[in-house]
């Protein structure tokens, strides 16, 4: 049971912000579903398989975040689409056995629905990976849409996507949060001119998140209930 004194927190903090919100933008892996497990084995199958031993656990979860692309880029650059296109085989052969859902998450996604939010989600993985995930969560109806890596030219932290999203529900900018578990959701949405919330569920932890300054920190999912009642 979460603790009285982190909603009174909550309540406070989001007077201080004067939140209106109409909209919630959200990343995917690792904010609506526990894909971490799956992306840290995929990427030790396969730099195990290319680096024997070179790499740990540990060392893979600072590829959690940036696209395929920019991580191969950096660890394998005259072999980036081989080892893309393997990290796929592996990581879609091996999805449903290794993600997990997180506590809240699809019932408090169903109140914001029934109470008029408007919901998206704003990815780096591609659109069809993204679409997977939400089929296994039972939550695609819940969504309007979902923009992925393959939709931008730029991805975050750019602004193209999460403006690409305001676009598409024609919404202004101060009724839109970009919500994620990454620097690269949190500047992404201050790039945008969007407010941010960071979640403490996020695997690199929530002094992390706060290093890049959001307007808020979620304590579990259900903390976007009381931001939307207040707002």
């Amino acid at each position: 049971m979460r603790k009285k004194s982190k909603q009174v927190t909550a309540r406070r903090q989001i007077k201080e912000l004067h939140i209106s919100m109409k909209a919630l933008l959200f990343d995917f892996d690792g904010t609506l579903l526990n894909t971490n497990d799956l992306i840290i084995k995929t990427f030790m199958h396969i730099l195990e398989e290319r680096f024997p031993g070179q790499y740990s656990p540990k060392d893979c979860m600072k590829f959690i975040g940036p696209s395929l692309t920019e991580t191969f880029e950096q660890i394998t650059p005259n072999e980036v689409d081989e080892m893309i296109e393997k990290y796929r085989q592996w990581n879609q052969a091996h999805h449903d056995e290794l993600v997990t859902e997180y506590d809240g998450v699809v019932s408090t996604l169903e109140k914001l629905k029934e109470q008029g939010i408007r919901l998206a989600v704003v990815s780096t993985k591609r659109k069809d990976t993204v679409e997977k995930g939400l089929d296994l969560m039972g939550a695609k109806h819940l969504f309007e849409f979902w923009i992925g890596g393959d939709d931008v030219k730029n991805v975050k932290p750019d602004p193209e996507p999460v403006l690409l999203a305001i676009e598409r529900l024609g919404v202004s900018k101060e009724d839109v949060m970009m919500i994620g578990d990454n620097y690269h959701d949190i500047l992404a949405g201050k790039n945008a001119g969007v407010k941010t919330a960071g979640v403490s569920w996020s695997i690199k932890g929530e002094d992390f998140l706060k290093q890049f300054n959001p307007d808020y920190i979620l304590q579990h999912m259900v903390d976007l209930l009381t931001i939307v009642k207040e707002s």
